[in-house]
């Protein structure tokens, strides 16, 4: 037999490690596929809400702040008038408040007061209070990703539950309300 019957060890490896390299790539891109991009976890789940106090929208009072989150079970919606989504669920919300869930407050992200004022006069106004945060500060804190999200609220002012995105009527159904009943059984 000559050299040439039978590869070095070396060239073998040579040939496996691009298969090896590709079925590692494969697998952790297998696994992405596999999970649901609308779930992102929350850092803040049984966590305390942040500490904040935000003004009323000018022109509708009250605003909001840590403070209020305490004793009973809450829902806080994250929303502004330039958001396309919030129109969406916008019904859902009126109707969760007529059904009187959960006091519903709003946190109105990076809006103008006129804006934001005109839109609840367009829509309906669920909300008992609604802070304004202009900036963005507070959402940043409590970690919101975009427009809209809804969180619970426990009776000890820990987030309990966070949904990204407009909501749907089988996430009110299915993981909303569930949320609020496991929240109020605490």
């Amino acid at each position: 037999m000559t050299d040439n019957a039978h590869p070095a060890p070396r060239r073998r490896l040579g040939y496996l490690l691009p298969i090896a390299v590709f079925l590692a790539v494969s697998g952790f891109l297998g696994v992405g596929l596999l999970l649901n991009p609308r779930i992102i976890p929350s850092a803040l789940i049984d966590k305390p809400v942040p500490q904040f106090d935000l003004p009323p929208i000018e022109g509708r009072p009250p605003g909001l702040r840590t403070g209020d989150l305490k004793g009973q079970v809450q829902i806080v919606n994250v929303f502004a008038s330039w958001c396309g989504p919030c129109r969406v669920e916008h019904p859902l919300l009126m109707d969760l408040q007529r059904r009187g869930i959960a006091p519903l407050h709003g946190l109105n992200y990076k809006d103008s007061p006129a804006n934001a004022r005109a839109f609840l006069a367009e829509t309906g106004d669920p909300y008992a209070k609604v802070g304004a945060d202009r900036d963005g500060r507070v959402g940043i804190e409590w970690g919101v990703y975009g427009v809209p999200e809804t969180f619970v609220i426990d009776a000890e002012g820990r987030i309990v539950y966070k949904h990204v995105g407009p909501l749907m009527p089988y996430d009110v159904k299915e993981k909303l309300l569930p949320a609020i009943e496991r929240a109020k059984a605490r």
